[in-house]
């Protein structure tokens, strides 16, 4: 597998990640593992029936440990050091709890196209809709994407 280009350039600064009186964005880290194990392990149908991951591989069906998730989130983590892929958790207001993720990731079939994925937690399944119109604002006007691959709600 080729490595994956940065999305954006290293003096692009990051603009700050949106947030709302129901929830707010900040990148995911290893720090937010048992918290978001549980957000989507207790979500996967519902995560499935979202636009965009219907027919994906992820979640998996019989879940995945603890310590496998931590290795992913440690991925993720790298990857957005790298700047070649973006993963925020979605925080509930006010007590920080794990509700949600977003991906935003370069397109490995459609060059100069971003591919962007969000879900929630089945118990807040209402967020939805707010939580992609907010995410393709901040996308479309923050960063310096040209073409959103992102299913709409």
């Amino acid at each position: 597998m080729t490595a994956r280009p940065p999305l954006v350039p290293d003096d692009f600064a990051l603009p700050q990640p949106p947030a709302t009186d129901r929830y707010r964005l900040e990148p995911l880290g290893p720090q937010h593992n048992e918290s978001d194990h549980a957000a989507w392990t207790g979500s996967i149908d519902h995560i499935r029936a979202t636009p965009g991951f219907e027919q994906g591989s992820w979640p998996p069906a019989d879940g995945m440990t603890p310590q496998a998730n931590l290795a992913d989130l440690r991925r993720h983590a790298d990857d957005f050091a790298r700047r070649v892929g973006f993963t925020y958790t979605v925080l509930s207001v006010p007590d920080g709890e794990v509700i949600g993720c977003v991906y935003v990731y370069g397109s490995r079939t459609e060059p100069g196209t971003v591919d962007v994925a969000s879900w929630v937690r089945a118990d807040h399944a209402d967020l939805d809709a707010d939580l992609y119109r907010v995410v393709r604002g901040w996308l479309t006007t923050a960063w310096p994407f040209h073409r959103l691959d992102y299913a709409p709600r």
